[in-house]
């Protein structure tokens, strides 16, 4: 059931696309550098026909979905001038990793996990309002928070992410509250992995006009910041423009720290872009670092490169995966993600466009090989030979797992018909675990 793109040269990375109703489907290229210290604009863009597949459709899943669009047809982009694509480079010598799962542990919603520096164990959030801690060897589990009773659960809603901090003392979640609602809430974290629900501290709370969008993710960049992504709010076709509005904490990534700062109780990074003393005329919340996303349901730091990755959910036609350099941060802030003007790569609300966005390393379009990102991580491991250094990621609607060949520029088709793919995540030693809607926690080994 695995298959392997055709290599590319000029380093192009290849995502499949399903035209769903429409007569003809493309495969979209986005051609980009390989480096590690390269940009995130890609060089350039071209498009192949290839036969429509059947469009995949889902109702009411967990991992957020697309929706219809809410505009019209819409004429292409204005034109600017492209920077000329980098010479086509040399085959390089990339095997097709040979990929397998095993089963670790059947929980119950699993959609996030995460490592506890320190702690070889795995910390698995059920969406449902429980974190579990998982021995990866025996899938033995204990449950070390519990907040069934403090979180509206259902569709795109419940418990959505955790994270530790860098000297593993304290836990931060991810959860809508009964009103809908988006809380960041931090604990303390025993010795022995349990977050103490005594020490609950609301850091930041964000009002959801919609019941969908809310991403949910959280990570701690390798500068000691507290990254927040967040979605536009829901809808579709984020039809008050948020996204677009670095005023509004909606659409966008957020850089805090959680360190108390007089009544707040979390402090402004002095360096991000509508800081203090920083706006330059230009008017955005102090919060955000990056705007112009509509879903970011997952986002993970390249523990090697320090590279930010971000998978955010398409509209009703394109699936995008976002970069930023580690060069880039923080000085690289102020990253406008172009949201709602654009769906990829690809006009969809035109009176949303604007100049200096900066365009997605990946896009797929939907039908066959899926609907809906569910977002992945680079992969640092050692127990799957030549699959170093990839970005792997997954889609909930097709289950099928792919890999972004860092070093080849190819995007590797690793795996089919897993079900209700929710994440992709590493464990604590970089090897890469799949968590499904249906409970199984899985992880890639060696086929």
């Amino acid at each position: 059931m695995r298959r392997r793109f055709a290599a590319l040269t000029g380093f192009a990375l290849l995502a499949t696309a399903c035209g769903g109703d429409d007569d003809n489907s493309t495969a979209v290229i986005v051609t980009t550098t390989t480096s590690a210290e390269a940009t995130t604009s890609p060089s350039s863009s071209v498009t192949v026909s290839t036969d429509p597949p059947t469009s995949a459709e889902t109702t009411d899943v967990t991992a957020p979905t697309s929706t219809s669009p809410t505009s019209s047809e819409t004429t292409a982009p204005p034109t600017t001038q492209a920077p000329e694509p980098d010479p086509p480079a040399a085959e390089p010598e990339v095997g097709d990793p040979d990929v397998a799962t095993e089963l670790v542990v059947s929980l119950d919603r699993p959609v996030d996990l995460a490592v506890r520096p320190g702690d070889g164990a795995l910390h698995l959030v059920n969406q449902s309002g429980t974190v579990v801690r998982v021995d990866p060897e025996t899938g033995a589990s204990t449950t070390t928070l519990d907040v069934t009773d403090r979180i509206t659960y259902g569709g795109e809603q419940g418990l959505l992410g955790l994270e530790f901090s860098p000297d593993g003392s304290k836990a931060y979640t991810n959860h809508n509250a009964p009103d809908g609602s988006t809380v960041i809430t931090e604990y303390t974290v025993g010795n022995d992995g349990v977050l103490d629900p005594a020490s609950a501290r609301e850091l930041l709370t964000v009002a959801q006009p919609y019941r969908n969008h809310n991403a949910g993710d959280l990570a701690f960049g390798t500068d000691g910041m507290l990254y927040v992504p967040l979605g536009d709010g829901g809808a579709g076709g984020d039809p008050e423009r948020r996204a677009s509005d670095p005023t509004s904490l909606l659409g966008s990534l957020l850089r805090i720290d959680p360190t108390p700062d007089g009544t707040s109780p979390y402090s402004i990074p002095a360096d991000n872009p509508f800081a203090e003393g920083r706006r330059d005329g230009v008017d955005g919340a102090p919060e955000v670092w990056a705007w112009g996303l509509r879903n970011p349901w997952k986002v993970a730091f390249d523990p090697t490169t320090g590279a930010l990755w971000i998978a955010d959910v398409g509209q009703n036609q394109y699936e995008e995966v976002n970069r930023v350099m580690a060069g880039d941060l923080p000085a690289g802030y102020a990253v406008d993600f172009g949201w709602s003007g654009l769906e990829g790569t690809e006009v969809f609300n035109e009176d949303d466009l604007r100049d200096g966005t900066t365009p997605p390393v990946l896009t797929y379009e939907h039908g066959a090989d899926g609907c809906s990102i569910s977002g992945g991580a680079p992969y640092r491991g050692s127990a799957i030979d030549e699959l170093e250094p990839a970005y792997v990621y997954s889609d909930y609607c097709s289950g099928i797992v792919w890999a972004l060949d860092l070093a080849g520029g190819r995007n590797l088709r690793l795996l089919d018909g897993l079900t209700e793919v929710t994440a992709v995540r590493p464990g604590p030693d970089g090897e890469l675990y799949v968590l499904q809607g249906d409970g199984d926690v899985l992880r890639l080994v060696a086929g």
